[in-house]
């Protein structure tokens, strides 16, 4: 977006983070997974958080002052076993929510599983001759994964899965870019920042959202926590929608300890002091479409 800017380190925002938790009522802490609390890997499967975001992220869950989830482009039940805790996860870069002992899936995403499953299974042929590319169905999306594919075939295995997802997905589908991989989903205007408005949707008056997230389709999520909430970009300094940046999933674990040190006596007196009903920090870019509601 024209309005995107380069984030500030997190170190300039701890003052204003203690700020807004001072103000609110509740923490409503969204988390990417892979660039955030895991580090990027040659092999997808392979991926696992640090052993000190794998802890982060157990003592925000378990405080009740912050509410925590997970909002992956992973299916939903891949990310869950992968880092456990939260009680809310968004899978399929948001096409899968489960909250409040629930699942919900898009309607319009479920309806084009079968076109997902088609093209993943033509991309298997097509992209078979190309050392290392792997294709990941995850049944409402599809992944083609290129990281370890020789640099001079990149563009080959770009130009082949466009080819395929127009031929075969048409108006369904549609192919947007990721660090080293193309995502393939329905052509709907749904992303994380819709997950993560439903999320905060959920939350008391006076919550305040923080997300956390390293790509391209972490972007529509920053834009709804931003500006009254808190957008942190795991990586360079890249103009984003997201105010602040950290610079590796070491740093996260670092963040999220501090945060959560600070989280529980902050919302408490903010909690105890409160005299009215405070708005929500999600403002119009957060707003909700129909078909999640449940």
């Amino acid at each position: 977006m024209s309005d995107e800017t380069p984030p500030r380190p997190v170190d300039e925002a701890r003052d204003r983070i203690r700020s807004r938790l001072d103000a609110g009522t509740r923490l409503c802490c969204c988390l990417d997974f892979d660039g955030t609390l895991a580090p990027i890997v040659e092999d997808p499967d392979a991926a696992a958080p640090t052993a000190e975001n794998e802890a982060a992220v157990a003592s925000l869950a378990a405080d009740p002052s912050v509410s925590t989830a997970i909002v992956s482009g992973r299916a939903l039940a891949d990310v869950r076993d992968r880092i456990d805790g939260p009680s809310i996860y968004a899978g399929n870069h948001g096409l899968e929510l489960e909250r409040n002992d629930s699942l919900a899936v898009h309607p319009v995403a479920r309806k084009r599983a079968a076109r997902i499953d088609e093209v993943c299974g033509i991309l298997e042929s097509v992209l078979e001759p190309i050392p290392n590319a792997r294709i990941e169905n995850k049944r409402l999306t599809g992944t083609v994964h290129y990281r370890s594919v020789p640099p001079a075939m990149r563009p080959t295995v770009q130009r082949r899965t466009h080819a395929v997802v127009d031929r075969f997905g048409g108006d369904a589908l549609e192919v947007s870019s990721g660090k080293r991989i193309l995502e393939i989903g329905p052509s709907i205007p749904w992303g994380k920042g819709n997950a993560v408005a439903l999320i905060a949707a959920d939350m008391p008056p006076g919550a305040v959202p923080l997300y956390i997230g390293d790509d391209v389709t972490d972007e529509s999520a920053f834009r709804t926590v931003e500006p009254d909430g808190i957008g942190i970009r795991v990586g360079g300094d890249e103009p984003s929608a997201a105010s602040y940046r950290l610079d590796s999933p070491d740093a996260v674990a670092r963040f999220l300890e501090w945060l959560e040190s600070i989280a529980t006596e902050t919302l408490e007196r903010s909690v105890s002091k409160a005299s009215a009903p405070a708005e929500s920090a999600i403002g119009a870019s957060g707003s909700i479409d129909g078909p999640f509601r449940t």
